[in-house]
């Protein structure tokens, strides 16, 4: 009893309440209390399962570009835009121009375009900032003389194309440096309030550079063959250091995330930083795409079979579960339980997914977890499955096998070798994998089954190799790095290496790791929303809050509604960056990923996530965090919207596929569940980004813990269950299998009492998660598991992932394995620095090594016996 009410949230003053009411005595009065306080906490955050509609949401790299431009402003600077009509119409007299794009020819806009970049190099600030703002007016497609959303849209990539083949991506990253060399004396630092006036020139240029980028990574179809070229090569140049100090893009927007949460530079947009270096990452890097071809190009080169089983594309296919019953529930059936007759049957478990359609044979064992939704329902019937509208379901229907194939490790065929052995013949055959004499027929029939699936990845390739070099150094050397521009961004520089190799400057991301993990959680914890405001902590609020607070309701709505929304855009800014990097660092070699993954766990990311999604996730979900009129560029078209607080509340609700123009902040790239495109009947919408921010989330946790056990037992002792089996109520197949698997890793751990009483968690865990042959995850028998090696384990690693980046970045080199020179014309023809000291007593020196040495020479020439 105890159990359910830590795990609704019951604070310890209610149950201590609770528990004093029924050892007075009052049995018959306590338990209605304890029913009446799990209902009212249910009605917050534990809807029934009649009230979990599935999620319509379709996870892609990123949303529609237009929404994600529409989230890169926020609320706050609404009035900005009309500055950039202004500044457009200004220079546009200045150069005597008439400030009519759409009715100028393409040669006269590369000429204005040129002579407004020529206005960037001005001394003049104002001068130089004025064109700033006419080009971005440029790049947001000169909204004023446009009739539609459609309309913007088309004119804002065309004039993206025009500025790139200008030049003025590179003026604007010139401008960016400029900006943020200026900081060191700017007076933001010594400023106690920031507010959105503080960051006006960072805003503009910041702006300039995110439309490029944003426009320029997705292919159109109606891009010519010289735009698409153009594309290609523009994001092939992001991942390359760029400028006179051959600085990456990503590196820059690191240092400028660093400095702000050092608070060295807390004027910093910090939203607009945190959107732009997501973006360039994901540019430059590649998406999903490009991490599967990638990944099968790289198991090609190493020998291996390409992996023909996407996550994200099975997931696609799957259904959702509905969620396991609550505390409150529980309560409830225990409570019909004892008033109907009892009768033993097999039932199907309503709470599973059904898409199997068979009946549990566990459902006997599991009498106090069965649903009585159906009263009237003869217990011992079994019900067909129910199909659930609105949910993708494959076109194979007659296939009803689990939806992935199972996989084995090398390393659990040779462990069940040597047990067998042990058992059967009495002795072990270290190394033998082929020699099955003595074994019983069976035995050989378990054996081929285990090599039929045995499936090897591309971490254990790399690690052998790792290995192979650090004990042979000379016979198995270093090969050639090919600089991809994951390579490229995790390099090291050491000063001994800036002057001799070219490629390895002040850009490289090694020595800054560390530094700026701790910075993008510093962000993340702020942004959370379970975080509390204190007075230490960053200020993430400065490029949203106005430099006046607002003095009427509906200003104070919109205020508050920007903050809930700059919230939501940071965490999912914040989570796709982690997962991005990660992604590409496991695929590039495994220990820049176990680099980058021990620094998250030492910064303490795993209780960070769990605090994340201890929350009501349903609600967090389906916030209605917008206001679609006030969106761009809905709300510079047309007549300006009238604001009040009956239209806020109205427009507020907007979420996900329902949004009509562009400029929604919550629609899917399809607007659908799974794969569909269309709005299905039984789903609810969501709030994309939100929905994004938990799947990115629950992935890098998944890839923080998987094969990790001491990391599993960090989600174990923050009793991580719990918050993960309330995060099951949010309806979505790709969401739900990434719990499962996060559970499926600690079961071991939980024991035989948590998992007789979540047998719903544990059938869902079946199929849905892949399977392990010979992995006894239901059971905890786990030999590995031992608690004392998992300090060893972590150590382990630290000494592997130190060891390969010092032998692979680090320019020095171990003296005794320095190559040994025999050549007499080379030895000879040396440059040898001699110091002052030498030189003027090199007669003594001569005297004494020389001359006084007897050198027997007979000996010396004799050949070697």
């Amino acid at each position: 009893m105890y159990s359910y009410a830590w795990e609704r949230g019951v604070s310890a003053a209610s149950w201590l309440s609770i528990n004093t009411m029924e050892n007075n005595g009052d049995g018959k009065r306590g338990l209605p209390k304890l029913r009446e306080i799990f209902t009212r906490q249910r009605q917050d955050s534990d809807s029934s399962m009649a009230d979990c509609p599935d999620i319509e949401f379709n996870y892609d790299d990123a949303d529609s570009p237009e929404n994600e431009i529409a989230e890169f402003y926020s609320y706050t600077e609404g009035p900005e835009f009309q500055l950039n009509l202004k500044a457009w119409e200004e220079v546009c007299g200045e150069l005597g121009v008439v400030p009519l794009w759409q009715s100028a020819s393409d040669t006269s806009h590369r000429t204005l375009i040129i002579r407004l970049a020529d206005h960037l190099e001005l001394c003049n600030r104002s001068q130089r900032m004025r064109a700033a703002r006419a080009i971005l007016y440029i790049a947001q497609g000169c909204w004023g003389e446009v009739q539609s959303d459609r309309e913007q849209v088309m004119w804002a990539r065309r004039n993206v194309f025009l500025l790139v083949q200008c030049g003025v991506w590179s003026s604007f990253l010139q401008l960016l440096h400029l900006e943020i060399e200026n900081t060191g004396g700017n007076e933001n630092q010594r400023k106690i309030a920031i507010s959105i006036a503080d960051s006006a020139d960072l805003r503009v240029i910041l702006s300039v550079l995110y439309t490029i980028v944003e426009t320029l990574r997705v292919p159109s179809d109606d891009d010519t063959e010289a735009q698409t070229q153009t594309r290609l090569y523009f994001c092939d140049e992001l991942g390359q250091p760029q400028g006179e100090d051959g600085e990456l893009v990503a590196m820059t927007l690191l240092g400028m995330v660093t400095r702000f949460c050092n608070s060295s530079a807390p004027h910093f947009p910090i939203r607009k930083v945190l959107l732009l270096l997501w973006k360039v990452l994901l540019s430059s890097l590649g998406g999903m795409q490009q991490l599967s071809v990638m990944k099968n190009a790289y198991r090609e080169k190493y020998g291996l079979q390409p992996c023909e089983e996407d996550t994200l594309s099975v997931a696609r296919t799957m259904r959702a579960s509905s969620p396991p019953a609550s505390a409150a529930d529980l309560i409830e059936q225990q409570n019909n339980q004892k008033r109907r007759p009892f009768r033993r049957g097999l039932m199907k478990q309503s709470s599973l997914d059904d898409s199997v359609g068979e009946l549990d044979l566990t459902a006997a064992a599991d009498d106090d977890e069965q649903p009585t939704n159906d009263m009237d329902e003869p217990p011992d019937l079994p019900r067909p499955p129910s199909p659930r509208p609105g949910t993708p379901v494959p076109n194979n229907t007659t296939n009803k096998g689990l939806p992935w194939t199972p996989k084995v490790r090398q390393k659990d065929i040779d462990s069940f070798l040597d047990s067998t052995r042990v058992k059967f013949v009495g002795f072990q055959l270290q190394g033998d994998r082929t020699s099955l004499a003595g074994l019983p027929l069976p035995i050989h029939e378990g054996v081929k089954v285990l090599s039929k699936h045995v499936y090897v990845s591309l971490s254990e390739i790399q690690i052998r190799q790792e290995e192979e070099m650090t004990r042979n150094p000379l016979s198995h050397p270093e090969t050639d790095i090919p600089q991809t521009p994951a390579e490229i961004l995790y390099q090291a520089s050491t000063v001994e290496s800036v002057e001799v190799v070219s490629n390895q400057n002040n850009w490289a991301m090694l020595p800054t790791l560390p530094q700026c993990m701790i910075a993008l959680l510093k962000i993340l914890l702020a942004a959370a929303p379970t975080s509390k405001a204190k007075t230490d902590s960053i200020n993430i609020m400065a490029d949203v809050l106005p430099e006046n607070m607002p003095t009427t309701v509906v200003q104070s709505m919109k205020l508050g509604v920007d903050i809930n929304r700059h919230k939501e855009v940071l965490v999912k800014a914040v989570s796709a960056t982690l997962l991005l990097l990660l992604k590409h660092f496991r695929i590039n070699h495994i220990y820049q990923f176990e680099f980058m993954s021990q620094h998250l766990v030492f910064a303490n990311c795993i209780p960070l996530i769990l605090k994340f999604f201890n929350q009501n996730i349903m609600a967090y979900v389906q916030s209605k965090n917008t206001i679609p009129l006030l969106d761009f560029p809905a709300c510079v078209i047309g007549d300006p919207p009238e604001m009040t607080a009956e239209a806020l509340e109205d427009n507020s609700g907007n979420l996900g596929g329902g949004n009509t123009s562009p400029g929604g902040s919550g629609g899917s790239p399809s607007g659908g569940c799974g794969e569909g495109g269309n709005s299905n009947q039984g789903c609810v919408s969501c709030c994309w980004r939100n929905m994004y921010s938990c799947t990115n989330l629950l992935r890098i946790l998944n890839k923080l813990c998987k094969w990790k056990h001491s990391r599993i037992m960090m989600l174990v002792v923050f009793k991580s269950a719990p918050i993960l089996k309330r995060t099951l109520k949010v309806k979505h197949a790709m969401m739900q299998l990434y719990v499962l698997k996060l559970l499926k890793m600690q079961t071991k751990y939980l024991g035989r009492q948590w998992r007789k009483t979540n047998m719903k968690t544990m059938s869902a865990i079946y199929q849905k998660v892949r399977h392990r042959l010979n992995d006894d995850w239901a059971y905890g028998n786990d030999p590995d598991a031992r608690p004392w090696d998992f300090q060893a384990e972590e150590c382990a690693l630290r000494a592997c992932v130190d060891r390969f980046n010092s032998r692979r970045y680090n320019s020095t080199i171990d003296p005794d394995f320095e190559p040994l020179d025999n050549c007499v014309t080379s030895v000879l023809g040396r440059p040898v620095e001699l110091t002052e000291e030498f030189k003027k007593h090199y007669e003594v020196w001569l005297q004494q090594e020389v001359f006084s040495a007897a050198i027997d020479w007979d000996q010396l020439l004799a050949p070697n016996i």
